[in-house]
């Protein structure tokens, strides 16, 4: 299994007072910016289907997000991030059960792999920061964004990153505390941008995803599609 920075998230659905509500808070407005997902898979949408999503983004290059702790449950999830090549590669190779396509770069194995562009959009994205009142000094910031989808779909998403299992339930406890403090319902989710593009535009392949998605929660208990990250 690849390694990299542990990333735990809870999506919401932002209003129009979420910024006032984050400068209130303290929180620091990074930068706003604008960019283009593309998401590659099978044309079976195999790594969607084991928890994988593998995209190319404007100015950053790849990504790979990969199912954290096992059984996770609740209104958040968690991925391992992982966006060195070879690292990419190597379990991308694992995931879909390739050998000896070598040492070389994403775009190498696409071919090889049969993966393909399955969806590609822009979002604007205003990125905050933000540590919790009471915290100590080196507690790392609470990242919250706030995007808009070219296809008219808007989501915010409260982050932490940590490197250590062990520092999840902390994480976890000042996400839920920023969600409430920004007037987020204590049982409210919001689903991932892909997963909004995939019902709108490819509606059967959502449909599949929500089928063996919904088969796994009853086997493990894990979280539900629309709460995954896309």
């Amino acid at each position: 299994m690849a390694h990299g920075l542990i990333e735990v998230e809870r999506k919401f659905v932002p209003g129009p007072g979420t910024e006032e509500r984050l400068q209130e808070l303290g929180g620091t407005l990074e930068h706003r910016v604008t960019f283009r997902d593309t998401y590659y898979d099978t044309c079976g949408l195999s790594l969607m289907q084991a928890d994988h999503w593998l995209r190319q983004r404007e100015g950053r290059g790849w990504e790979l997000k990969c199912p954290g702790a096992a059984g996770v449950s609740g209104l958040h999830t968690e991925y391992m991030e992982v966006t060195a090549e070879p690292a990419i590669v190597a379990q991308l190779c694992e995931v879909l059960g390739a050998e000896g396509l070598g040492t070389g770069g994403v775009a190498d194995v696409l071919g090889p792999l049969g993966l393909e562009e399955v969806a590609s959009f822009v979002t604007k994205r205003s990125a905050w920061k933000l540590v919790l009142s009471g915290a100590d000094e080196e507690s790392s910031p609470l990242r919250v964004d706030l995007d808009m989808a070219d296809f008219g779909y808007a989501v915010g998403e409260v982050e932490a990153l940590v490197h250590e299992e062990a520092e999840v339930p902390t994480a976890l406890e000042k996400i839920h505390k920023l969600s409430s403090m920004l007037g987020v319902p204590a049982q409210e989710t919001a689903p991932a941008k892909l997963i909004v593009y995939l019902q709108r535009f490819r509606p059967q392949d959502y449909q599949h995803l929500l089928e063996v998605n919904s088969s796994r929660e009853r086997s493990q208990g894990t979280k539900h599609l629309d709460s995954s990250l896309g």
